[in-house]
């Protein structure tokens, strides 16, 4: 019988790469192609809580991004927000939906959302982090995770604190992006960090930030002793890294044939023309290497407004290329 890697309380977790919540790209149709791929468990893009307090469960986008397949199981919820009351009222409905867990989404960098105390912003407030995870605790019957950075900024690096916080008020894993808010993704991340706050844990801990190839997912276990990996923008372009593959590794039929399930996915969930406009940014990276033959169908791709035409253009590629369909 296959061995669970690590727990989330009671929950076993089988396999130790995860793919990153990603605002538009962590949806159900790429999260299912990373989840079949090894992707141990699937976070949903993250949910601002005020678009999901109105109505029974929000605005039409904020439910569509907590659809799930049952075979993505561990599904985790992942919202954000400032209040911590609205916070706990709407984890506590979207229970409802059968999420195995729920993750508050510490990290995000960005202005608007860091700079009214959601995301990153959380991390100047720790008390309010502290009665957040506690309430959180007590009224959900399934584990509550956390997503952090390392602070505000290099002189208000706070993450010790912080993750002993969510540990002592019953957090039950805690995933660490190796930057600062300021950083958003600039310079190195700080894998000492990541190795500090695993020393000092006893719930999981996950490890995010420049891991970009199968060495680098060695490195970071290695150095940090981190229980899983949380990969995010090295996966667009290239989920085989779930499976432990560079993309050089990955042939040119294996990367059409992908391409031709997620826009089936992604046209099957959204709809024939927005499910073409959202699977452009997908298609840039899957071919941004492409062979030098190919290249001049890089724009026709991007630009392409027609499933047909599209599958006519993928067909030229195997044409060119003298690959199978």
């Amino acid at each position: 019988m296959l061995k669970p890697s690590f727990f989330v309380n009671k929950l076993p977790i089988y396999g130790d790469l995860i793919l990153a919540p990603m605002a538009g790209f962590s949806d159900l149709p790429y999260r299912s192609i990373c989840r079949a791929l090894g992707s141990a468990m699937s976070y949903t893009e993250f949910v601002n809580v005020d678009e999901l307090s109105s109505g029974k469960n929000g605005s039409k986008r904020a439910r569509q991004k907590l659809c799930y397949r049952e075979n993505e199981r561990p599904i985790v919820f992942q919202i954000y927000g400032h209040d911590v009351d609205r916070i706990v009222n709407v984890a506590e409905r979207i229970q409802e939906l059968g999420p195995d867990i729920i993750d508050i989404n510490m990290g995000c960098y960005v202005k608007k959302i860091a700079e009214r105390g959601a995301g990153a912003g959380m991390l100047r407030k720790p008390k309010s982090v502290a009665l957040l995870i506690r309430r959180l605790v007590n009224i959900l019957e399934i584990p509550v995770t956390a997503k952090i950075r390392l602070g505000w900024d290099e002189d208000n690096k706070n993450y010790m604190e912080i993750a002993r916080i969510l540990e002592d008020n019953g957090a039950s894993l805690v995933a660490v992006h190796g930057r600062t808010k300021s950083q958003a993704y600039k310079g190195k991340a700080d894998w000492d960090a990541i190795a500090h706050i695993k020393q000092h844990l006893s719930v999981p801990v996950v490890g995010n930030g420049d891991v970009c190839t199968v060495a680098d997912i060695n490195r970071i276990k290695s150095y940090t002793k981190c229980d899983a990996v949380m990969i995010g923008r090295a996966v667009i372009g290239n989920p085989w890294i779930l499976q432990r593959k560079d993309k050089q590794d990955v042939t040119l039929t294996d990367r059409l044939n992908l391409v031709r399930k997620h826009l089936k996915l992604n046209l099957e969930f959204y709809g024939l023309d927005k499910g073409l406009i959202l699977f452009r940014k997908h298609v840039a990276k899957y071919i941004e290497d492409a062979p030098e033959n190919v290249k001049h169908l890089r724009i026709p791709l991007l630009t392409c407004e027609q499933a047909s035409d599209f599958e006519e253009l993928l067909f030229s590629i195997n044409k060119e290329t003298h690959t199978l369909p």
